[in-house]
């Protein structure tokens, strides 16, 4: 299986999640067994020297919970603001359609502890530098940054890469 069947399986939706977007779902891609353990094997094959696997609400929470049972490494969720019981970190950040703003439990990550950050899908960029931002503020060390599909006419690795060119982000499938 290579990575032409993980590409093959992402379904196109014109207009959501309103007019005008072409929505990328990997859901076909994580209902498959097959196809979830090699998306989970390819996205953990990035990881070297770390000790938590990180991921972004909601399919980053799949990816990363997948990558971190294989690896071996403890999960952090990043959520939506509200969703955390506690005193939070918080990052606003833009969507290609509007705003939100994402947090993590304080004390959850250590100061100089090594992560990978996973999320699904990289398109503007808003989300990944946003997580980056948030992590940050906790002062763990951003080993690297996965996903599984960018979206490369949106230009959101030229962003993320202006802002942190030292953090290297790795996409299994670009479109």
């Amino acid at each position: 299986m290579a990575a032409k069947d993980l590409q093959a399986a992402i379904r196109e939706v014109p207009d959501f999640p309103k007019p005008g977007i072409l929505f990328l779902d990997i859901l076909p891609l994580l209902k498959d067994p097959a196809l979830l353990k090699q998306l989970t094997q390819s996205l953990a094959s990035y990881a070297q020297d770390i000790q938590s696997v990180v991921g972004i609400e909601a399919r980053g929470f799949i990816l990363g919970s997948a990558m971190a049972i294989e690896l071996g490494k403890g999960f952090v969720p990043l959520r939506k603001k509200g969703k955390l019981p506690g005193a939070v970190h918080s990052q606003s950040y833009g969507l290609e359609y509007g705003t939100d703003e994402i947090e993590v439990q304080d004390g959850v990550l250590n100061p100089g502890e090594r992560i990978m950050l996973v999320d699904d899908v990289l398109a503007t960029g808003g989300t990944l530098i946003a997580g980056v931002k948030l992590l940050q503020k906790c002062g763990v060390v951003i080993e690297s940054v996965v996903v599984a599909l960018e979206i490369g006419f949106l230009n959101g690795r030229e962003l993320f890469e202006k802002q942190f060119p030292d953090i290297p982000l790795h996409a299994l499938i670009v479109k």
